[in-house]
């Protein structure tokens, strides 16, 4: 079992940069396949990016591609999720879930997410 816990989330500006950090818990992290997820309110919960547990393949969605970049180091349980130029649309919730199926590419369905954290809000002002 995992437990995940997301940080770096805050209030920033239109065109502006944060860091999201997912740092885990437990033993066997690199077994794990990370996503980001995003709630704004009133809207279902989206895959953003996600990373599979060998950190060869990574995913983004379309509205985010090209701005937004995962990585992760095994060595200190932790995944990153780099936002630039960011827009007020980005608001939402950011949540980081593990998938624990080892596949090689990234795994995009919500409902096959094992483990989740609590979130972290971002606001982006215009």
């Amino acid at each position: 079992q995992v437990q995940l816990v997301e940080s770096g989330g805050g209030l920033v500006t239109a065109g502006g940069s944060l860091r999201l950090s997912c740092a885990a818990s437990g033993r066997t992290f690199n077994i794990y396949g990370i996503g980001w997820f995003r709630q704004a309110p009133g809207k279902e919960r989206e895959l953003v990016a996600g990373i599979n547990w060998s950190g060869r393949s990574t995913y983004y969605a379309d509205s985010v591609n090209g701005r937004f970049s995962i990585s992760r180091d095994n060595a200190k349980n932790t995944v990153y999720l780099q936002m630039n130029s960011l827009k007020p649309e980005d608001t939402a919730v950011y949540y980081c879930a593990a998938d624990q199926a080892r596949t090689i590419g990234v795994v995009t369905s919500l409902g096959e997410y094992d483990y989740w954290g609590q979130g972290t809000q971002v606001t982006v002002s215009s």
